[in-house]
This record gives structure tokens, sequence and C-alpha cells, in this order.
């Protein structure tokens, strides 16, 4: 296959142009065709660069179920539907998604397997619950549940930025500030105090002495920070242990870590309701959510809680063994079991985490904004301290 560049005509009369898999010209045209435009002209691509996003954002995926679910509540065929989202989508690389999955159920497969063909957009959970809802013919219902998971999910990343970016933008003032000082204003009052040939105390020696490297070796740092990182993310993406020592880390770091560990629980515990009230096996869902919690501490845990549940252990006694969940979330999990009402009871538990992660980061964004002020206070008072201390003392002798 080659990606061709194409310019074609919609159905509405008007001109379109975007890139298409094809083996050549004649099969872009047929390919073309199916999709209800009509060929002008197409030219292979020379240079694909890595520039080239196929990254389909999570709000082309809520757009793409919604619509699909009220077409199939109204009785419009599956293929239908899918056409009319195809010619109304403005993601170039969706838009060539949902072509190839027209092809594909009109080759015989279903919507779950012509899911699967497309891994980096639509993950394994997805397909296990659309293929759920075709089995059971609740189809629309689970369409309908993904889309309020997916808005939950784009949610949870909202919140999540927002505890990351306020400490980064922090970090990132005080950096700047800090390397002002070093490179602009220490030197300069560097050579003024070693000009007056006094002694200067242990903590402006030693902030000369750090200055000095800086402005000296300021290559050698950005190397080594440079390596450091490169290598950290080398040995997180090949080396399982160094990812499962990262991921462990962010779980224990203060304040932020206790909220990320709510927000993963709550991703997989919204996930995991949404799998059980489809139809899919206790098992079979702790297994396909492995992949959704995207930290390898808590996807051990979970690993582990599929190996006691295939041991024959309950699912309340295997999350209270692995430790995952607190004993509130136990205490419903077994009412659920006990009840026979084991989806009301996971339902409770997802509505637990969602007030849990939103009363948290609150809380945490309270703490951590006075505690990142006194941080750079701190910080600027140690330099001027350093700084201006020698110069009052010097002025001080000199009135005498």
């Amino acid at each position: 296959m080659t990606l061709f560049h194409y310019r074609a005509m919609n159905p509405r009369g008007r001109t379109v142009w975007g890139e298409l898999d094809a083996s050549n010209l004649v099969d872009l045209e047929m390919r073309l065709k199916r999709m209800d435009m009509d060929f002008i002209n197409g030219s292979p691509v020379r240079h694909r660069t890595w520039i080239r996003s196929t990254r389909v954002p999570r709000r082309e995926l809520i757009e793409f179920c919604f619509h699909l679910e009220q077409m199939i509540r109204a009785g419009v065929p599956i293929i239908e539907a899918l056409a009319d989202l195809r010619d109304s989508t403005e993601h170039p690389h969706f838009r060539q998604v949902t072509a190839s999955i027209i092809e594909s159920i009109e080759g015989g497969r279903t919507l779950s397997q012509a899911l699967l063909e497309h891994p980096g957009v639509f993950s394994h959970v997805m397909c296990n619950l659309v293929r759920a809802g075709e089995a059971s013919g609740r189809l629309p219902e689970v369409l309908a549940s993904l889309v309020e998971s997916l808005k939950w999910e784009d949610e949870l990343a909202s919140h999540t930025r927002k505890i990351v970016i306020y400490p980064a933008l922090v970090a990132s003032v005080v950096l700047g500030v800090t390397i002002f000082l070093l490179i602009y204003l220490v030197p300069q009052m560097a050579s003024f105090i070693r000009s007056m040939g006094h002694e200067l105390p242990l903590h402006t020696r030693a902030l000369i002495g750090v200055s000095d490297f800086v402005v000296n070796f300021w290559y050698l740092l950005l190397a080594a920070v440079a390596l450091g990182v490169l290598g950290l993310r080398h040995l997180v993406r090949t080396n399982p242990e160094w990812r499962l020592r990262v991921d462990e880390w962010k779980l224990r770091l203060p304040l932020v870590g206790n909220v990320l560990r709510k927000i993963i629980l709550a991703r997989f515990a919204g996930v995991f309701a949404m799998m059980y009230a489809s139809g899919i096996a206790i098992i079979d869902a702790v297994r396909a959510t492995e992949d959704v919690v995207g930290n390898a501490a808590i996807r051990d845990g979970l690993k582990r809680v599929g190996q006691l549940i295939s041991e024959g252990q309950n699912l309340t006694t295997s999350f209270q063994r692995v430790g995952l969940f607190p004993p509130l979330v136990l205490r419903m999990l077994r009412v659920g079991e006990n009840t026979g009402k084991l989806d009301t009871a996971l339902a409770n538990v997802s509505y637990f985490y969602n007030r849990d992660v939103r009363e948290s980061i609150q809380k945490a964004q309270t703490v951590m904004e006075p505690a990142l002020t006194v941080v750079l206070g701190m910080l600027l008072l140690w330099v001027m301290m350093a700084v201006l201390g020698p110069v009052y003392d010097i002025i001080t002798k000199l009135k005498i």
C-alpha cells in the first residue's frame, strides 16, 4: 500500500483534499468511489514526514460513538451510519479510518472486528465492549456507555493536567529566576565583594561556586540533563523493572501521588463497571482493564487479582488481598456480591471514586499553591542573603 494525496468531489459538490492508502491510482479511485466521492486527481506522498500525526483526539471518538448510537437507535443501517460519519468528520486520519471500517464491514466483518484492525485508534476494551453489545443485541446501550466513559476519561485528563500544569509553571519560573541570578546577578556582585577583600561566609562562597560552575560549564549541565531524561525514558520504555519502579515512585509522590492513584482507580472502576454491565465475564473484564490504568504498579495488582479469581477466589477477597481498594469500596463490592447486584455495587464504586477524585484535586491544588510559593520565596531569600548579606556587612564596616 502507498499513501496518496487526492483531490475529489463529495456528494454535496464540494472539492475535498485528503490522504488515503491504495495500491495505485485505479485502486484509489475505486476506494473514493466507495466513499461516494468522485476522483479528480491524486499523487503518491513522496516524503512522509514524522510530523504527520495519526493520533485521533478523544473528542472524535466521543462524536463517533454518539452519532453511531443515535443512528442505530433510529434504525439506520450501520454502513449508512458510518458513511454519514465519514463524510461529516473533519479529521483527515479519522476519515480514512472510518472509510476502512466501512470497507471491512462490506467485506463481511462485524463492527468489532473492523475496529480491531485499528488498535492505535480503538482500544482493546472498546472493541470488547462493542463485541459484547453485538452478541447481546444491546449495541446502542453499549455505545451510550462508551460515550459517558470517554467523556469521563476526558474529564480525568483535564483533572490530571490541572495538577501537573501549575507545578510545572512554578518550577519553570523558579528555574528561570535561579538561572538569571546565577548567570547575571551573582557574578557581578561577587566581583564587587571580592574586591573589598573581606572574608565571605560559607553560604556566599557556596553560591559563588555554583554560579561559576553554571557560567563556565553550562553546556555540561544541559548535556547531563538531556542524557538523564533520554536515558530514563529509554529505560522506562525498554525495561519493565524500571517502568515498575518509576510508576511506584509516581504513586508515592507527596500530594500528587495520592491523587494519581485515585484517578487511575477511578478510570478502572468506571470501565470495569461498564464491561460487567455489558455482559462480559468478571475475569475477562479484569484482564481487559489491565491496559486501561496506564501504571505498571496498578497493572501488576490487577494481574494478581485476575490470578486469584481464576484460582476460585471471589472478587471482593481478591481485591482485599491485593490491597488496591480502600475498605469502603470493598464493603460495596461485598454487599453487591452477597445480594446479587454486583453491577449496582460497581456503579457505586465508580461514583465514589469520581467524587473522591474531584475533592482530592481541589485539596491538592489548595495545598500546592502556597507550598510552591514558599519554596520559591525560600530560594530567593537564600540567594538574596548570600549576595546582599556581605554587601551590608561591608557597608556597615565602612561607616564605622
